[in-house]
């Protein structure tokens, strides 16, 4: 079984929350999964992310591979840091994970059809 750890969506029309979910690689987005390793809500303003640093480091250690957006959160949160220097061998006791993270700021769309002159 290929594990993967993947965002599930939750919540009503247009106010979505995920949870992170440890699935096999078959199964669709919000079907059938293994165990909850943590939530993320994007509609809070700072976005807030928990995370089961157990459960987590357990399915990493399984061999699960995360999404590439599950990815991105676990970097942003520092968890991937965490592992990395559990896996080597540091001390990993005074590394919190932040419980918040910044988003990225919207593209603004170029205005077509206005030519500025120098």
């Amino acid at each position: 079984m290929a594990t993967r750890i993947r965002l599930r969506r939750l919540g009503a029309k247009k106010k979505p929350t995920y949870r992170f979910i440890a699935t096999d690689s078959r199964m669709p987005r919000d079907g059938r999964f293994v165990e909850i390793l943590g939530h993320y809500n994007p509609i809070a303003k700072p976005a807030l992310v928990k995370i089961d640093e157990t459960k987590m480091m357990y399915w990493f250690d399984q061999g699960a591979e995360p999404s590439d957006t599950v990815m991105t959160l676990l970097k942003q949160v520092g968890f991937l840091k965490k592992y990395e220097t559990k896996k080597k061998g540091g001390d990993i006791s005074g590394m919190i994970l932040a419980e918040t993270i910044t988003e990225r700021p919207k593209k603004r769309k170029s205005k077509k059809g206005i030519k500025t002159e120098a």
